[in-house]
């Protein structure tokens, strides 16, 4: 029934194609160095026979492999020029595209979670899947009220596939380190086992995405898609039209670019103060520039989609990130040190230079001390160069740093969105969305005062209305 590979060990034997692939390049490549060429058109040759075979392989199988795929995706931007350009064209295509499940599977499954008679649900269906991602595939349809509508529905034997993968990718992440540098693998293919279950669950998706639909639904930046119907491994919502992210990313104007990276850091961080969670799966295949906001055609809506992954933050993200950015904007180096370690960025074995723990942080934290910020590629890959370097001392540091598991899904999250900022090549203003939604980013006798100013401003409009009303 299942369209996904049939036998387990074939999956087994593609993913474990992927480090002698590697060894046999290399091999490939010393031999092309003996007879003569240069190390850099050699490099680039290996690069590019490295990406054509990696994301082949994570795109064909689905599952975990293209989760980790499409996780991996986002820190493209990380990669020096020279070795980014063979895999932007086959990570653009990750983020948008798998091979499709079976119309015969796609069938079965609709009549075991929605009944024999589910065809009647619907004035109108296509077989054609619109978008297929890492567990699912999506289908666009007319619900039987007239309304457009997405439904999507899980591969079965989803859930094995990816605890599979993961498995098996995790056994050689050491081999797989080295494409994005500074960056360590093998934490994220935990985290994203770790959430395996959660995203299977359609059930806590749907009441993810209810809660979102609800709260910015009279948003004008922000258009969630409101669940329509769901039931176990099928997922009904609204449908919405709109420019993927990955194309405004390859094709996009550059008013085009800034809207979608502005509107991207918005609901960063006001959807967790406003819902109490945090969308986390920020790859740009969930994203969609809509044109129509209140000011007209040309004042673009961000589309958001696929909430399966969550992180629960009943209070918005946590105090500490704001009041430590802060503090290290204002050189407050003891005090910044000292709240790293009582959150557990410094374990208690471990004594830190101050000063030398604010010298690493100030660089990575520089979008937020200006009005704006220009997110470039050559930005964020001198960031992965100078935290991946094993002779720079910012390397030496953060080696005895430690990530609390509560801020893991917070610390990816932040990071991937910084990725897809800088694919976009936009300038933001960052520090406003900081300054409104992030809690301690504002001092409290300033936050104070301006809550007595917004006040202030609101009385003397009520007296002009009330003047107005009596004359």
């Amino acid at each position: 029934m299942s369209d996904l590979p049939r036998k387990a060990v074939t999956r087994t034997a593609k993913l474990a194609a992927l480090p002698l692939g590697f060894a046999g390049r290399a091999t490939w490549g010393l031999g092309k160095r003996i007879v003569g060429e240069s190390a850099e058109i050699v490099g680039q040759q290996l690069q590019q026979r490295t990406a054509d075979q990696l994301f082949k392989v994570l795109g064909e199988l689905k599952g975990g492999a293209m989760k980790f795929g499409q996780a991996l995706s986002v820190f493209e931007s990380a990669l020096p020029e020279e070795v980014a350009g063979p895999y932007r064209a086959a990570l653009t295509k990750l983020q948008e595209a798998a091979p499709p499940m079976p119309t015969r599977t796609v069938h079965a499954v609709l009549a075991e979670r929605l009944g024999e008679d589910w065809q009647d649900l619907f004035l109108e269906f296509e077989d054609k899947p619109a978008a297929a991602a890492s567990i699912g595939q999506v289908h666009r349809g007319v619900w039987h009220d007239g309304r457009e509508v997405a439904v999507k529905v899980q591969y079965p034997g989803a859930g094995e596939a990816l605890l599979s993968d993961l498995n098996q990718l995790s056994r050689f992440a050491r081999l797989l380190g080295p494409l994005v540098p500074g960056m360590d693998i093998k934490p994220l293919i935990t985290e994203l086992k770790d959430r395996v279950s959660e995203e299977l669950d359609y059930d806590l998706e749907a009441e993810a995405q209810r809660t979102h639909a609800e709260v910015f639904a009279e948003d004008p930046d922000i258009v969630v898609p409101d669940v329509v119907h769901q039931r176990e491994q099928v997922l009904i919502t609204e449908w919405i039209d709109g420019i993927p992210m990955s194309e405004i990313i390859s094709d996009g104007t550059p008013e085009q670019r800034d809207r979608a990276s502005q509107l991207l850091a918005h609901f960063l961080f006001s959807g967790p103060a406003r819902t109490g969670l945090l969308h986390a799966d920020p790859h740009p295949g969930n994203f969609r520039l809509l044109p129509g906001g209140p000011e007209g055609e040309e004042d673009w809506r961000l589309g958001v989609l696929d909430f399966g992954t969550v992180d629960r933050l009943p209070g918005g993200l946590p105090e500490p990130i704001g009041e430590a950015l802060r503090m290290t904007l204002d050189g407050e180096a003891e005090a910044v040190y000292d709240m790293l370690r009582a959150e557990g960025f410094v374990k208690e074995s471990i004594d830190l230079d101050p000063d030398a723990v604010l010298d690493y942080l100030l660089p990575i934290i520089e979008p937020a001390r200006v009005d704006a910020f220009t997110f470039t590629r050559g930005w964020m890959r001198s960031q992965a160069a100078r935290i991946g370097d094993p002779r720079s001392p910012a390397y030496q540091l953060a080696k005895q740093l430690n990530l609390p598991p509560a801020y893991l899904l917070i610390h990816r999250v932040t990071l991937s969105t910084i990725g897809v900022l800088c694919q976009l090549g936009a300038t933001v203003r960052l520090r406003d969305e900081l300054e409104e939604w992030l809690v301690g980013f504002v001092a409290e006798d300033e936050a104070e005062e301006a809550e007595e100013n917004a006040a202030e401003d609101a009385e003397d409009v009520d007296e002009v209305k009330e003047t107005a009303a009596e004359a």
